[in-house]
């Protein structure tokens, strides 16, 4: 399998942590984002119309979304995608949750915050958006209180797909420290067999850039 993918993208980590946690055979396509490749005609073309990453290539089978792909390698390969009905439904109303309110919102702010100009960087909407994410931090952290993992007893695609931004070292508003519940699960997360930070895990890093 390929990932088209790079190191700066969360929603790309999400879908390259599903493969390797589950110890599948799979490497990572370099996409060059931050010089358009994924505005270009070609990558829209033959890659991904949407002129997003990730993007999973298995055999004939290509698909973009995390969540997506993060699905069919579920039903596919049979690693994270729990163990009921009642299961996959509430790892599916994660997964929503966490792209309409923390990642969408966590990737925005860490973009505009660390990849922008300095006097390029709107200051009320990097505050907006904070705020935002420190009401989806509380309502993760509260969830996360006295469970091991955020559906049933297992690491799920609701743990790959929440976790993804949680890990950058770039300053967008979050603090382990603040959120004893978060930082316990993202300690469990790094410590499963296989685990990378997601500049470990695929090509792309801002210190290229530097």
């Amino acid at each position: 399998m390929k990932l088209y993918c790079f190191g700066e993208s969360g929603h790309s980590y999400k879908a390259a942590l599903a493969l390797q946690l589950a110890g599948l055979d799979w490497e990572p396509v370099f996409v060059d984002f931050f010089n358009g490749t994924t505005r270009g005609d070609d990558f829209r073309g033959a890659v991904n119309e949407m002129g997003e990453c990730p993007v999973l290539i298995d055999g004939e089978v290509s698909l973009s979304q995390s969540a997506v792909i993060q699905q069919y390698l579920s039903d596919t390969y049979g690693h994270f995608g729990g163990t009921s009905e009642a299961e996959k439904r509430e790892i599916l109303r994660w997964q929503f949750w966490d792209n309409h309110k923390l990642s969408s919102n966590a990737g925005l702010c860490r973009f505009l915050m660390n990849f922008l100009p300095e006097d390029k960087r709107p200051g009320e909407v990097i505050g907006f958006l904070q705020g935002r994410l420190k009401g989806a931090y509380a309502i993760l952290d509260k969830h996360l209180e006295g469970r091991v993992w955020m559906v049933g007893d297992a690491v799920t695609n609701a743990d790959l797909t929440c976790c993804g931004y949680l890990y950058y070292p770039e300053p967008f508003g979050f603090d382990r420290k603040d959120f004893p519940h978060i930082d316990a699960w993202l300690s469990r997360i790094s410590a499963l067999p296989g685990w990378k930070h997601p500049y470990d895990l695929m090509p792309g890093n801002p210190s290229d850039r530097a």
